[in-house]
């Protein structure tokens, strides 16, 4: 696609799906680490573990590959423009709603270091597949661009 990125296109939009796969790996397995995390005592060698492990993944991986996700993503906007189609839109939609997942697993990452355990690991083990849900959507609404 040529626009103001000119040739370097498909290195940005290559870019930008190797940092989305990234973010959704992270997203993937952070739910993981918060059903395993529920089941353990609070204040426990385990307990302080997870809240370890967990802020490590957070802040190395997942923040850092959605916020260049996002960078690249725009980018890839501005180039293409908006009127794009109404799949872009619905695109970016479902991107915002999973942008907001991401803030409520931070959320939730903060409650477990404060040593709050307001759910159960039925919970986390079941919000495991948003991630999953959403990408699907999201790779068949931007690849066959059928709207």
């Amino acid at each position: 696609m040529i626009g103001w990125l000119g040739g370097a296109y498909l290195w940005v939009k290559a870019a930008h799906i190797i940092f989305v796969i990234f973010w959704m790996a992270g997203m993937f397995m952070l739910p993981r680490y918060f059903a395993y995390h529920s089941e353990c005592e609070v204040g426990s060698d385990e307990d302080a573990k997870w809240i370890d492990r967990e802020k490590r993944l957070i802040r190395i991986i997942i923040n850092p590959a959605m916020a260049i996700a996002w960078i690249l993503g725009l980018m890839l906007v501005v180039n293409i423009g908006l009127d794009a189609g109404l799949w872009l839109h619905i695109k970016l939609l479902l991107v915002f709603i999973l942008s907001g997942f991401h803030g409520s697993l931070s959320k939730y990452r903060k409650e477990f270091a404060r040593g709050e355990r307001k759910r159960d690991s039925k919970f986390y083990r079941k919000i495991n597949e948003i991630p999953a849900v959403f990408i699907i959507a999201i790779v068949l609404l931007a690849v066959p661009k059928a709207f």
